[in-house]
């Protein structure tokens, strides 16, 4: 789920149509911000997938990992039983956690002193929490784990699970990640930063990845959870299958907190690891699912990394950012944008980049302008960066 749709099918539908999810933000009065717009979950109701007492309890990014998550397993019709809970395990990053959580508990300690303070604020923000609740909704007894690297981290929990899954440790990962972090904090603490676009006159063109006009990222919220399963597991069960994962590479910088290294060498490094990993040649890759993020840095670093890593079949691929109808999800980004990727292999689409009408010079691959393209997709990747220097890419395939 994020800002274009919740649930698998209005999500996809809103990306081939090339919908952009990005208004002014009504979370909290942003008049005095220099952003005041953001891709928030439209439409979201809790009480859809929790009891009326349990939604206090939660702050929104668990709530987020619990729907995406109930949408994930009914869409797998995948019912834990006893005989194999211990096999099925249970992997959802968050960037930052339940940052409106703490925000509002620091009001009420600063207004009321200690007394004020929840008692559900605890287990009510901290990261591994989604994991915990999403196991103990479908009670899955297997590794249970959360990442929180950044806007790399789903993307992380993905891989770890399919490396879980590959040594033995588990059957079946529910997999992937959560934000909610369009708060006052996070907003005005990115805007300090200078990184989100101020284009709030015009939000729907304010993610412009690759576009020489673009002047930061969006920020976005939702989640995106997968269910892998081992394959003869997921045969011998009936599972529709839409896509396999088939590599995974992660690398460090070793370079600046924020900033990406001018030769791209951390991002080269993670997709050549998911390649190899894979045994797939650069010329067997046909779409990419970049990470993207609209930001002056990141895109012509990007850029350069699929020229090194590709060479000339770089200029044969396709490449889009879905973060221009999205906006990023930080943390939740490369759960999503694995789902998407699937969704692209099994469907043969390409999603679009939108509101790219003036190519920057130093971003001169095909980035799938505008609208989006039926192609073949027999192998892609999806790249997740974050602060810190932390990469992340997985390779998927076409199941045949």
């Amino acid at each position: 789920m994020s800002s274009v749709g919740i649930g698998t099918e209005a999500t996809w539908r809103a990306l081939c149509a090339g919908q952009s999810g990005i208004a002014p933000i009504t979370h909290f009065d942003a008049s005095a911000f220099s952003t005041r717009i953001a891709g928030e979950v439209k439409g979201f109701d809790p009480l859809q997938f929790l009891e009326k007492k349990e939604v206090k309890k939660m702050d929104t990014f668990i709530q987020f990992a619990l729907a995406a998550a109930t949408f994930a397993m009914n869409d797998a019709r995948l019912t834990v039983t006893p005989e194999i809970a211990d096999e099925v395990g249970v992997f959802i990053a968050s960037g930052i956690g339940g940052f409106a959580t703490i925000e509002r508990e620091h009001i009420e300690l600063i207004n009321g002193g200690p007394r004020r303070i929840s008692p559900f604020f605890i287990p009510a923000s901290i990261i591994n929490l989604a994991a915990g609740h999403v196991s103990i909704r479908f009670g899955a007894k297997g590794p249970n784990l959360a990442t929180c690297t950044a806007c790399t981290a789903s993307a992380h929990s993905i891989g770890e699970s399919y490396e879980i899954i590959r040594r033995g440790d588990a059957t079946v990962m529910i997999a992937g990640g959560s934000e909610a972090a369009i708060t006052p904090m996070s907003v005005g603490g990115f805007g300090a930063m200078r990184a989100l676009s101020t284009r709030n006159d015009e939000p729907a063109r304010a993610s412009r990845p690759f576009d020489k006009d673009r002047d930061g990222f969006v920020i976005g919220e939702g989640a995106g959870i997968l269910i892998l399963e081992e394959l003869e597991f997921a045969k011998a069960r009936g599972a529709e299958i839409y896509a396999e994962v088939a590599g995974y590479g992660l690398s460090g910088d070793a370079y600046h907190l924020t900033g990406q290294p001018a030769d791209a060498n951390g991002a080269v490094r993670s997709m050549k690891m998911a390649l190899r990993k894979a045994g797939v040649s650069p010329a067997q890759i046909n779409y990419i699912n970049a990470h993207g993020t609209s930001t002056p840095i990141n895109d012509p670093t990007e850029t350069l990394a699929v020229r090194t890593t590709f060479g000339a079949h770089a200029q044969a691929l396709a490449m889009s950012s879905t973060k221009s109808m999205t906006g990023h999800l930080l943390g939740a980004a490369g759960g999503l944008e694995a789902g998407i990727v699937a969704m692209a292999v099994r469907h043969q689409i390409a999603p679009p980049t939108i509101n790219l009408d003036h190519p920057d010079p130093a971003c001169d691959l095909d980035y799938v302008p505008h609208t989006a393209r039926k192609m073949q997709i027999d192998y892609a990747l999806s790249n997740s960066f974050g602060f810190g220097g932390t990469n992340g890419t997985l390779l998927l395939k076409k199941y045949e």
